[in-house]
């Protein structure tokens, strides 16, 4: 599933696979074996493509709403 989101960041701004790895520092081989989930991703990973596409990672608790960001909690830390 994550994979799927990588690829779909990736895809909705037009960029080449190799043009993101050489932005993010991981190989082309290894984005791709990522986005078709044939490598676990780690979450620093999915973080620098998340804020190299401009998007958000929320956490959300799907009993009480309460939502949280990655940055929220290094403010705190």
């Amino acid at each position: 599933m994550i994979g799927k989101a990588l690829r779909y960041m990736r895809k909705t701004k037009g960029e080449k696979q190799e043009v993101l790895a050489k932005k993010i520092n991981i190989s082309q081989q290894n984005l791709s074996r990522y986005e078709r989930e044939q490598r676990i991703v780690s979450f620093d990973i999915i973080e620098k493509i998340a804020n190299e596409y401009n998007y958000e990672i929320y956490f959300i608790n799907k009993k009480t709403n309460d939502k949280f960001t990655v940055k929220e909690i290094q403010r705190k830390d």
